[in-house]
């Protein structure tokens, strides 16, 4: 059985192959996972994405498992109880915007036809973009795509949503096949992605 070719990035880091493997650019569409997803790549910025997926799962428990209805709650006691948080990154500036940010995404997904999810794909004409890059060959930072989504997200209140986080989140939900063409997961993302939303 020939060993899978898969992009190089992950390394032999278990937990970073089984993010490429089973997660990395695959469509997303529910739009509570969008919002984690969103928030996650927040709290990436200036950091590593490892770093984040490491504590992905104290993220999760540290904020009612990313419930938009939940966090939108949140007032200045859940604050400092985060900012306690040894198992998060414990910066207020994005504890305030992931809160801010689920505020943001409930007015959407209550006024907006289709909600957060029609909200995020329309910038992709409800279909993914599948980019062939070779391995070795650098992926883009940021698009026209991404600079539109990053301006529409701040419109409506969004924080930590530069072009180039926005672009790193899209090619994660799947907006983006940013594999490797050589990757095993080109292909395969690329089958589940050629329905439009």
């Amino acid at each position: 059985m020939k060993p899978r070719i898969r992009c190089t990035w992950p390394g032999s880091d278990p937990l970073y192959v089984a993010y490429h493997d089973e997660e990395w650019g695959m469509p997303e569409c529910d739009p509570r996972a969008l919002y984690e997803k969103l928030v996650l790549d927040g709290f990436q910025a200036g950091l590593s994405w490892i770093t984040i997926l490491r504590k992905r799962e104290n993220f999760r428990r540290a904020f009612d498992g990313f419930d938009p209805q939940k966090i939108a709650r949140y007032g200045k006691r859940d604050v400092a109880r985060l900012l306690k948080n040894e198992g998060i990154i414990r910066s207020r500036a994005k504890i305030e915007a992931a809160i801010n940010g689920a505020r943001a995404w409930l007015a959407i997904q209550e006024k907006e036809p289709g909600g957060f999810t029609d909200f995020i794909w329309k910038h992709v004409n409800g279909r993914m973009v599948v980019n062939t890059r070779r391995e070795g060959e650098a992926a883009f930072a940021k698009t026209p795509m991404s600079e539109a989504l990053s301006k529409d997200l701040k419109s409506r209140g969004f924080k930590f949503v530069g072009p180039v986080i926005v672009y790193a989140f899209a090619q994660a939900v799947g907006m983006v096949n940013d594999h490797a063409v050589e990757c095993f997961r080109h292909a395969e993302c690329a089958k589940l992605g050629a329905k439009r939303r």
